[in-house]
Parts: structure tokens; C-alpha cells; sequence
């Protein structure tokens, strides 16, 4: 590795590396030889920078919750706007991206990297704050009257991270379930909240 290179280009590399392997070959081949090797570094490479490779895993998977920070306020800005079923088929779309659910996955199936990440209280790294961001987006729609004043929008966010990241996990590696099952899913979650916001 040429000297001279900072640490968080070296980072990136590496995280890109894993998630090129993570697509191609999946969860289980997901090994430090197999990131080093993807990113064409020497093996030593990762653990210099890191303390070991559930260290590593653990720093990808908070790179990524790190982007929903962004997309959060992306789809918090778009309450008022279209309708709530589109914004949120859109923002499930965006957050179980082929990436998202195979590092999901790792969460599930890695105990020491699950106990890394776990904040106390709290439930499943990734899905949590992806629920978070859902939760603070129905807030805003709640407020701006289109759902229910009395909706529970914990529930339903809960509700739709779990619903949909069952529909999305449950696909072949990078397929995305069909858009019209994903809308009825939404909607069906949805249905009570938006009609009773009519009354």
C-alpha cells in the first residue's frame, strides 16, 4: 500500500471492498482475507487499522446507519407532500437496498458484532434507527394532519421496518420484490390511520 494514504481512504476502500463481496457472494463469505483481497491490499492491511474483523464489521454497519441521518431528513422534508404510501414505498425501497439486508443479516448472525453495536435498551442495530427515521417521519405527518391525531407512530413504523424487511430479506439475492406487493404492504399497514384521519 503506497504510504502517504489516510486513514479514511483506506476505510473507504475497505468498506467498499465488503460490499462489493457482500453483493456478489453474500453474507458468509464475508472474511478479512475476502475483503482484503477484493480490496487488492495486503492482509495486514485491515487489522492495522482495525482491532479485528468484528471491529471492522461493526464500523461498515455504523458507515451505514451513519446514511440514514441524511435520508432521514430527505423524507422528514417530504411530509405534505404526494402521498404518505409513495413516501414511504419509496423510503423502504431506498433502505433495504441489497447492501442493507445482507449486513442486516450479518447483525442477526454474528453475536460479538450484534454486542458491539447495541446501544443499551435498544433493539436491532441498522433496523432500529431505520424504525427511528420512520417514526419521526409519521410524526410530521401526523402533525401536518394526514394520519390520525391519535396514531401511534412507534407502532407503525415498527410495524412497516419489520413487514418489509421480511419482503425484501425473503427475495433472491438482488431482486426487489414486486412494487405493487411492496404499496400493499405499505397501505395495508397504513389503512386505518389515513381513514381515520377523514372522520
Amino acid at each position: 500500500m503506497p504510504t502517504g494514504v489516510h486513514l479514511r481512504d483506506v476505510r473507504k476502500q475497505l468498506f467498499d471492498a465488503a460490499e462489493r463481496v457482500l453483493l456478489r457472494d453474500g453474507p458468509n463469505a464475508l472474511t478479512s482475507r475476502a475483503v482484503t483481497a477484493e480490496a487488492d491490499v495486503a492482509k495486514g492491511v485491515l487489522h492495522r487499522h482495525f482491532a479485528d474483523f468484528d471491529a471492522f464489521l461493526a464500523e461498515l454497519v455504523l458507515d451505514r446507519i451513519g446514511r440514514l441521518t441524511d435520508q432521514s431528513a430527505i423524507l422528514e422534508a417530504s411530509a405534505g407532500t404526494r402521498t404518505v404510501a409513495a413516501n414511504l414505498v419509496d423510503a423502504v425501497t431506498e433502505l433495504f437496498d441489497p447492501v442493507s439486508v445482507a449486513l442486516t443479516s450479518l447483525v442477526f448472525f454474528r453475536d460479538e458484532l450484534r454486542t458491539r453495536l447495541r446501544r443499551p435498551g435498544d433493539g436491532l442495530p441498522f433496523l432500529t434507527e431505520a424504525r427511528e427515521m420512520l417514526s419521526a417521519y409519521l410524526a410530521a405527518e401526523r402533525a401536518q394532519g394526514r394520519i390520525a391525531a391519535d396514531a401511534n407512530v412507534d407502532s407503525l413504523a415498527l410495524s412497516l421496518i419489520g413487514a418489509s424487511h421480511l419482503l425484501f430479506a425473503g427475495r433472491r439475492r438482488h431482486t426487489l420484490p414486486d412494487p405493487a406487493e411492496l404499496e400493499k404492504l405499505v397501505q395495508t399497514v397504513m389503512a386505518d390511520v389515513v381513514q381515520r384521519r377523514l372522520l
